[in-house]
């Protein structure tokens, strides 16, 4: 046999095979596309990701996304301030807390609108119980996207613990529209910082079942450890934030280099990983729920009494000639609105930047050259929300 050539068996007979001398070049190969959704058990959401396969080996990967394209921008441009709150909080829906606060923020800066001492702490509180909302199903679900149901139903356990109280303050259960501009719908009601306390203990006593569950659990560590690892020049490259940045060792945190509310008044740590891998992007996802605790048992003892919304209020909020640009932390990572106005009591223009957009953007780089069924483990891994990507 010459080293150009090789011996493959092919079936022959019932029981028997025949042994084949072939040369190299006669085996032709071509790739294989393969189409990931655009059901939405595929991912987070109705996406779709058509890659090439060479083998089981991935080559190409490009997501497809527009399913769920709802023209965000083009209806707050059509609707006055108070009105874009209640759209805002549904194109993340996982952070609904979160989006409508960055709006909120965006406007009043424009208008030079003074918030009152307690309504920003209570944001700043209600934002914080709105990530660790959203870490838990991200948390849960990346188990079950790896075999491990069990984690989900733990998570849930503690989502439900956490929309009692939310919708005890705001009276929603999934879009809050609790921001107003200037402050607040209502205030906290009675009772609500005692069982807010009581909560930040049972949730940080029950993180210790998701250690021993997935990041202590062999299996998880194997399926996640070096697999779809990136590094932070590129991360920064394609404009990833939040969680995903923050693995790749990258500390970049809105409230801590841009701060808002009050977020430089108490202390906290962004939590950050070593290798950008898998297994980074969960453990770093899984530390920021207990930085959020530790922000809001700083909020328990330091919230002021006072009024929710300033004392005078406009009845048509009017924002003058100007424009803005307003970034938040959000769960997923950097939200950022660009507020253009002309005096009336519409947005000329108001454009988007969402953190699942870019998180999703990266995916072309991270999937070529792994294998198929590490494919799951780095897109869960890869935090995003489609409408969050769609808008």
């Amino acid at each position: 046999m010459t080293p150009e050539s090789r011996t493959i068996t092919l079936p022959g007979e019932p029981g028997s095979a025949v042994a084949v001398t072939v040369a190299e070049g006669d085996l032709a190969t071509r790739e294989m596309t393969l189409n990931i959704g655009p059901q939405h058990p595929s991912t987070h959401g109705v996406l779709r990701v058509v890659i090439t396969l060479d083998g089981e080996r991935i080559h190409t990967a490009e997501p497809v996304i527009g399913y769920m394209h709802r023209g965000f921008e083009k209806l707050a441009e059509a609707r006055d301030y108070r009105q874009i709150i209640a759209l805002v909080n549904r194109h993340d829906w996982l952070s609904a807390f979160c989006n409508e606060l960055g709006v909120a923020i965006a406007v009043e800066r424009l208008m030079g609108l003074e918030v009152p001492e307690r309504a920003q702490w209570i944001r700043m509180l209600l934002a914080e119980w709105n990530r660790v909302l959203n870490h838990l199903v991200f948390i849960g679900s990346y188990g079950l996207e790896l075999g491990a149901i069990t984690p989900v139903f733990y998570a849930f356990r503690e989502r439900e613990d956490i929309q009692e109280i939310l919708e005890a303050a705001t009276g929603g259960r999934l879009h809050f529209t609790f921001n107003r501009i200037g402050g607040l719908k209502d205030d906290l009601p009675k009772g609500f910082l005692r069982r807010s306390a009581e909560l930040v203990r049972k949730v940080r006593n029950r993180l210790a079942d998701y250690e021993g569950l997935l990041l202590g659990n062999q299996i998880f560590r194997k399926r996640t450890v070096g697999v779809g690892a990136l590094p932070g020049n590129v991360a920064k490259d394609f404009g990833v934030s939040g969680p995903i940045l923050q693995a790749c060792g990258v500390a970049e945190d809105s409230r801590k280099t841009e701060p808002y509310l009050r977020y430089d008044q108490v202390e906290f740590d962004v939590p950050v990983g070593k290798n950008g891998d898998s297994f980074d992007r969960f453990w770093v996802l899984f530390r920021r729920m207990e930085e959020s605790l530790r922000i809001i048992e700083q909020v328990h003892d330091r919230i002021p009494s006072g009024p929710v919304m300033p004392p005078k209020m406009p009845k048509t909020i009017k924002a003058p000639e100007g424009w803005i640009y307003q970034r938040t932390e959000n769960p997923l990572g950097e939200c950022g609105y660009y507020l253009v106005s002309r005096g009336d009591k519409t947005p000329w223009r108001l454009k988007m930047r969402t953190a699942s957009f870019s998180n999703v953007s990266m995916i072309p780089y991270l999937l070529p050259g792994i294998l198929v069924p590490d494919m799951i483990a780095v897109l869960g891994s890869v935090f995003f929300v489609v409408g969050d990507v769609d808008r």
